[in-house]
């Protein structure tokens, strides 16, 4: 009877033991994705391409952009900037937040996002954010972007971005990306 009871803890702790060591292998690192985030420093081109509302906004055609991305704040922010110099410029800033990354949309319509890192979704290469409040805005009746979902390739970038309208999902842009400079 020892000895089956033996066995079965022994079991037990190596399951518990490979369960921790594959929670550990699989934990989003958010300094490694900020890192990465780092290495896009430079211009960006490419098109945009809508759905729903944002198709609706773009009339349906796809759009040339630019975004540039710069590394400030001694390291600790980057800022990216979308269409820089024309009226639908817009500022996303990515920061740490102690094991959270944060991405914050200051939008040509005056509201401010914020949305955090979902870290089981999340590698350094694919970042999902959701929404976590704002500025000048309440999500439940005002048109916000509520999450963004941003694939990192070594010389492409796709990223997708989520709107909201009267608490629903209404559209969504996407990027594709190309480094220029």
């Amino acid at each position: 009877m020892r000895t089956k009871w033996s066995l079965s803890v022994l079991v037990l702790l190596l399951t518990f033991a490979g369960v921790a060591t594959a929670a550990e292998e699989t934990a989003f690192d958010a300094q490694a994705a900020f890192d990465r985030l780092t290495e896009l420093a430079g211009t960006w081109t490419g098109t945009a391409a809508g759905e729903g509302k944002a198709a609706e906004e773009s009339e349906g055609q796809d759009m040339n952009v630019t975004h540039r991305f710069q590394v400030s704040a001694n390291g600790t922010v980057v800022m990216e900037t979308m269409n820089p110099g024309t009226e639908h410029e817009m500022i996303n800033m990515y920061h740490l937040d102690g094991d959270d990354l944060m991405l914050t949309h200051y939008c040509a319509g005056g509201n401010q996002p914020r949305m955090r890192i979902v870290a089981a979704e999340s590698s350094p290469d694919h970042l999902v954010f959701d929404f976590d409040g704002g500025t000048n805005l309440d999500p439940a009746v005002d048109g916000h972007i509520h999450a963004a979902r941003i694939q990192l390739k070594s010389d492409e970038i796709h990223s997708a971005w989520i709107s909201y309208y009267n608490g629903e999902q209404g559209g969504k842009m996407t990027f594709y990306l190309t480094r220029a400079e």
